[in-house]
């Protein structure tokens, strides 16, 4: 199962960066998209969004107000689902991405990772 992950952070104090470490330490395919390039263990941070092809999840770490610019990567990129962590929930957003059977939830990644809902 693929993640990408939209807020990225290459500041390890930042839950984007703690869901990126749990992810690869599970095994799972990461992608990350943030304002700043880094590395956090072997994924790099793109700057720019990347067509990514068969991507499952979506987590978004970014605050609604700053969203509206990915709505039509989001819908090129169809995943199955988009997790909108604490702090990014964006019922407008997430309306949109469901009128295109994009499976939405406001939940936390870290949260179903550890309780093994992911």
């Amino acid at each position: 199962m693929t993640t990408l992950i939209i807020g990225a952070s290459p500041n390890r104090y930042r839950y984007s960066y703690k869901a990126i470490q749990k992810l690869r330490k599970l095994n799972f395919d990461v992608y990350a998209l943030g304002l700043n390039d880094g590395l956090i263990m072997d994924v790099k941070i793109q700057t720019k969004p990347i067509n990514y092809k068969k991507i499952h999840t979506v987590s978004m770490y970014l605050r609604p107000q700053n969203q509206s610019q990915y709505l039509n990567y989001l819908l090129k990129l169809m995943p199955k689902r988009v997790i909108f962590n604490p702090g990014s929930e964006n019922e407008i957003l997430m309306n949109k991405l469901e009128e295109k059977k994009i499976s939405c939830e406001n939940s936390c990644t870290l949260v179903l990772l550890s309780t093994n809902q992911y």
